[in-house]
């Protein structure tokens, strides 16, 4: 999978090096060449030069194949303008950006962009929501045995009812962030586009309830 990375501070150079060294295709983008000093010597992806949000420097970095797009530079807007070029124009899925300023990071959810607050930021989490499958941990208890994680809706669930998940994943889910909004779930609630699904288990059992999950709604046969 090809990924695309505006911004090449530290956050930027973590998370390029990391899907390099995973074996994906990457590129990053960012204005001042010198920033790209920050990357590994043995990086193998690609160096653009430019500004994040500009469509030449994009498609030059491969956005038009990409799977999914991280704007983590230190500007706000910088970062919101480039998510949206690469969802909106260029039809990127997978859209993540950088806020600093939580308020804007409430208004930004509600156009469809995934944001993450600088005091949640890590490499971790943004690796998890650019992925294919995978939910990011938010909490952890102190017997290190229940986890809180944060699971995007996967695209097959949308429009199904959540008791519907829940029954055939065994799920947990304690409640949805919406529209940059804590949703507390009831037995009429239907998954959404962009729902963040915060779902409680113990730690070894994460994994397997985000495999059934990603399977898809099961659908039995008559």
């Amino acid at each position: 999978m090809h990924f695309v990375i505006m911004g090449c501070g530290r956050v930027g150079a973590m998370l390029a090096t990391y899907l390099d060294s995973a074996g994906h295709s990457v590129a990053v983008i960012d204005v001042n060449s010198d920033a790209f000093r920050r990357l590994e010597s043995d990086f193998s992806g690609q160096r653009v030069t430019g500004v994040g949000f500009d469509r030449d420097a994009l498609r030059q970095a491969g956005i038009e194949d990409a799977y999914a797009f991280a704007a983590v530079s230190s500007g706000d807007n910088s970062n919101i303008i480039a998510a949206r070029v690469a969802r909106e124009v260029f039809g990127v899925e997978h859209v993540v950006a950088r806020i600093y300023d939580p308020k804007r990071a409430e208004v930004f959810q509600r156009l469809g962009i995934t944001t993450v607050a600088t005091v949640l930021w890590t490499t971790d989490q943004i690796v998890r929501r650019m992925l294919p499958m995978g939910g990011a941990t938010e909490f952890i208890d102190a017997s290190g045995r229940i986890a809180l994680t944060a699971l995007p809706a996967p695209l097959e669930w949308i429009g199904e009812p959540l008791t519907e998940l829940v029954d055939q994943t065994g799920a947990r889910v304690a409640f949805i962030t919406r529209l940059g909004k804590g949703l507390m779930p009831s037995s009429d609630t239907v998954i959404q586009e962009q729902d963040l699904l915060h779902c409680v288990a113990e730690k070894d059992e994460v994994p397997v309830i985000e495999r059934r999950i990603g399977k898809g709604p099961q659908r039995s046969r008559s």
